[in-house]
């Protein structure tokens, strides 16, 4: 095997190879944070001093790659997401994974709108990991809900994309920290559930009656 070469199910065995794996990963993190997640490869390359070859022996495709960055901090999602079920308040808990969920999705532009092709791309070597993240969104989502505390009529997958959604708007260079905090702000009162108001559901009806004459 060459010095370089990575294999399939983890770090490359040799002690160069496994150097080359991480130098790969160090200057990725370094030039997605820069560039955004469209960078160029060879510019990945090139800061960690290698050829592109080598690259794509460690990471076939630009997917590969974001999932090995990436996957440290879905996991830690996931796991807070375990530890966040079991809450007293459900309400709350969905709040503070969501804010966590917000910062991890804006770390790299571009981040957001790989986070929600690979969802629906079973082939990209980011699906499993995005479709665990929407799992456990589920089921802290289904368990706001079931409390009264979260609007009924929203589902996981629209929930990720309305933090992917903002997460993206908060990378844009006009905005600022404190704007990107009033975002997420509005995106949760968005969430919450609301009381009826009887006077609205009688309008509502009174409507409804005059449409069927």
């Amino acid at each position: 095997m060459n010095d370089a070469d990575a294999w399939p199910a983890g770090l490359p065995v040799r002690a160069d190879g496994r150097r080359t794996h991480e130098h790969l990963l160090a200057a990725a993190r370094a030039t997605f944070a820069e560039q955004g997640t469209d960078a160029s490869l060879r510019e990945v390359a090139r800061r960690a001093g290698v050829g592109i070859a080598t690259l794509y022996r460690h990471f076939p495709t630009r997917e590969a790659l974001l999932e090995t960055l990436l996957r440290q901090g879905f996991d830690t999602l996931r796991a807070r997401a375990a530890h966040l079920i079991a809450s007293p308040d459900p309400g709350q808990a969905l709040v503070t994974w969501i804010r966590e969920l917000a910062v991890a999705s804006a770390r790299y532009d571009g981040l957001p709108t790989s986070v929600m092709a690979a969802l629906h791309d079973p082939s990209s070597a980011l699906h499993a990991s995005c479709t665990g993240l929407r799992a456990a969104a589920g089921d802290l989502l289904a368990c706001a809900q079931r409390s009264g505390h979260i609007r009924a009529d929203l589902d996981a997958d629209q929930l990720l994309a309305a933090v992917n959604a903002m997460a993206w708007a908060t990378r844009q260079a006009s905005w600022t920290a404190d704007t990107g905090d009033r975002f997420l702000s509005l995106l949760i009162e968005g969430l919450e559930a609301r009381p009826i108001d009887p006077t609205q559901v009688a309008l509502s009806r009174r409507i409804d009656a005059v449409g069927d004459l």
